[in-house]
């Protein structure tokens, strides 16, 4: 028997849905009586019904899975018109669930309750569905100034192009460097980069410049920080500890995606708690999510089969001006 979906399902990919406009009642009677026997394609496994300005949700299963068409085998009526909402965004991504997940919360319909498909038209007017969205929080915890911080905008960027993603709600956990330095009152104040946002001045160096020695210093760092101040300096610093990992853990069930400059590649996942490298790229930040989401890595799409290029045409020989010479096929 067809089961209800678990909270977050859309259709993967969605040419798993069809669409059609149905001349009857969107009840399990009318729908039973429009489905029975009809063929659909193979690939298909939901069906959104409109009638009017009224929509239905319909999981199905066709009897042959082979054949481009077969004809229904099971269905199973998944919403009526009073649990399904129909939302017409044109910048919604239809294929990511993320995208899917903040239309249908920001609706009417979620506000009304009582909704457990949301079917939204989005971009290029191409139709999904998000059942009963439940986005999964994820908390990043970067370091301030810049703003926005860098891992949260990757983070974003991930949760934007990466489609087997469930809905994610990334919130930000800043370790502020302003923060620190004024709970820290300090004669001189160290800091790793001039990414801290503070202007150099008579208070303030940066390691990275290997400035000269102040022995009143005090070091906003990290543990890698120390370390380059004691290959600079040969001395250990008085020190405030701005690592984001140091701080990245939150209450038990949180999923926490941070960062720390003493993995160099590759990620490191303890838990509920997924850290990549201070220089991550793309691809580190995304296995993060996936494994804070208990999905498997990525793998590479397959290309297929090579593709022969065409044989060259046969340049024209002598004495043949004019005739045209076929390549053998």
């Amino acid at each position: 028997m067809l089961a209800d979906p678990e909270p977050n399902t859309i259709t993967r990919p969605y040419r798993g849905l069809s669409v059609a406009e149905a001349d009857v009642p969107l009840t399990a009677a009318g729908i039973g009586r429009l489905l029975r026997g009809r063929e659909i394609y193979r690939r298909t496994a939901f069906l959104v019904l409109r009638n009017g300005g009224q929509t239905a949700l319909v999981a199905v299963r066709p009897e042959d899975p082979g054949p481009l068409f077969s004809p229904v085998a099971e269905m199973r009526l998944l919403s009526g018109p009073e649990s399904t909402a129909w939302i017409e965004e044109p910048d919604a991504d239809v294929g990511n669930a993320t995208s899917l997940a903040a239309v249908a919360l920001a609706s009417a319909a979620a506000d009304r309750g009582g909704v457990l498909a949301y079917v939204v038209q989005g971009r290029f007017e191409h139709v999904n569905f998000i059942w009963r969205p439940e986005p999964l929080p994820v908390v990043v915890t970067e370091v301030i100034p810049p703003y926005p911080p860098k891992l949260l905008a990757m983070a974003e960027q991930v949760v934007r192009y990466d489609e087997d993603l469930p809905p994610v709600d990334l919130t930000l956990d800043a370790v502020d460097v302003h923060d620190l330095v004024a709970a820290h009152p300090a004669p001189h104040y160290l800091l790793p980069c001039r990414g801290s946002g503070m202007p150099a001045g008579q208070e303030v160096s940066f390691l990275d410049t290997h400035p000269p020695y102040h022995p009143d210093w005090l070091l906003v760092g990290c543990e890698r920080s120390r370390q380059f101040h004691q290959h600079f300096y040969g001395t250990q610093p008085e020190r405030v500890d701005l690592c984001p990992k140091a701080r990245a853990a939150g209450p038990p069930g949180v999923r926490v995606l941070t960062k720390c400059c003493l993995l160099e590649r590759g990620i490191e996942v303890r838990g509920n708690t997924a850290v990549v490298p201070w220089g991550a790229n793309l691809d580190e930040v995304r296995a993060a999510l996936r494994a804070l989401c208990g999905l498997p890595a990525a793998t590479p799409v397959n290309p297929g089969p090579p593709v022969n290029p065409e044989p060259p045409v046969n340049p024209e020989p002598p004495g043949s001006r004019g005739a045209t010479v076929s390549p053998v096929r």
